[in-house]
């Protein structure tokens, strides 16, 4: 009698979660993917309209503009995940190792991780600035300190400077949560290792392959993953560091950029298909190359973690 009392309230507390989980996340999932496959659906009267089919995501892979938006996500994955996750674990491994001075250091890392995106991305825009008239607005500091006249982020400027700035800036405000983690896993691994190693007069490099890694596996791991997944989910970042007025040029549009112009047009392109089912569409694209990758990290993970 008891223990189906328990599970009344066990059932009872889940109930609540699952209710929203429901509203908030599957149900808009599902209706996502069903407003991609009807290539005619109408967002103001919230009607399918025309056939099952897959029409929005053909425009998809035919627009120049999701390719380069796609691109541009890849970019930015494929490069700021791995140096700032690299970057984090030896900055952790740095400050672990020091003594005087550690929590204000660790201040000091942590502070843009609770300073506003948008407000640290317009800081970057500053820094980089360039006047297209001369002697009308001063240069950025960057610019400033290296004697330069270069448009970094402006509308004139080129694709590697306005995307190295969206790197240097996306690597930067990923490394204090990492740190973070990373010094919490660090102070968390047994004295004996590294003393054992001192005896053995193992050098730091291999202290670092053998031990230190092998045992941060499971946070490395972690860190990935989650790295993963918000990089494939960059925008606020772009759009406070390159995006000219309130909004971003088509050539800078991230996967998520191109979903928010899409599904915040009304009406149908040359073809006929809704560009709210292209918005659909390229969300659905871009929560299955998520899937891909989590579940690539997960594998990968079982054959190289160690717990």
């Amino acid at each position: 009698m008891l223990e189906n009392k328990n599970d009344r309230k066990a059932w009872l507390y889940i109930a609540l979660p699952m209710i929203l989980l429901a509203i908030f996340t599957f149900y808009p999932l599902i209706k996502t993917v069903l407003i991609s496959f009807f290539s005619s659906y109408n967002s103001i009267s919230d009607t399918f309209g025309g056939y099952f089919d897959l029409a929005a995501y053909q425009a998809l892979f035919s627009d120049p503009y999701y390719i380069g938006a796609l691109s541009n996500t890849l970019v930015l994955v494929f490069i700021s995940v791995p140096i700032s996750t690299i970057l984090a674990l030896l900055i952790a491994i740095g400050l672990n190792s020091i003594k005087p001075l550690q929590k204000i250091f660790q201040t000091i890392f942590f502070v843009p991780y609770v300073t506003n995106t948008l407000a640290i991305g317009m800081v970057f825009s500053v820094m980089f600035s360039h006047p297209l008239t001369d002697n009308v607005v001063a240069e950025g500091l960057i610019n400033t300190l290296f004697q330069t006249s270069i448009d970094w982020v402006g509308v004139t400027a080129t694709y590697n400077n306005w995307m190295m700035v969206v790197l240097i800036y996306t690597i930067w405000s990923a490394l204090p949560f990492k740190i973070l983690v990373f010094m919490g896993g660090l102070q968390n691994i047994s004295k004996q290792y590294y003393d054992a190693a001192k005896i053995d007069a193992a050098p730091p490099r291999r202290v670092l392959t053998k031990i230190t890694v092998p045992l941060l596996s499971p946070l490395i791991s972690y860190i990935l993953i989650t790295s993963f997944i918000g990089s494939f989910k960059a925008y606020e970042s772009v759009l406070a560091v390159v995006g000219t007025g309130n909004r971003l040029d088509p050539e800078r549009w991230t996967s998520v950029a191109y979903v928010y112009d899409k599904i915040n047009q009304f009406g149908t392109d040359l073809n006929g298909i809704s560009y709210y089912s292209r918005g659909a569409a390229g969300a659905v694209i871009l929560f299955l190359i998520i899937l891909v990758f989590t579940v690539i990290n997960l594998y990968v993970s079982k054959k190289r973690v160690h717990y």
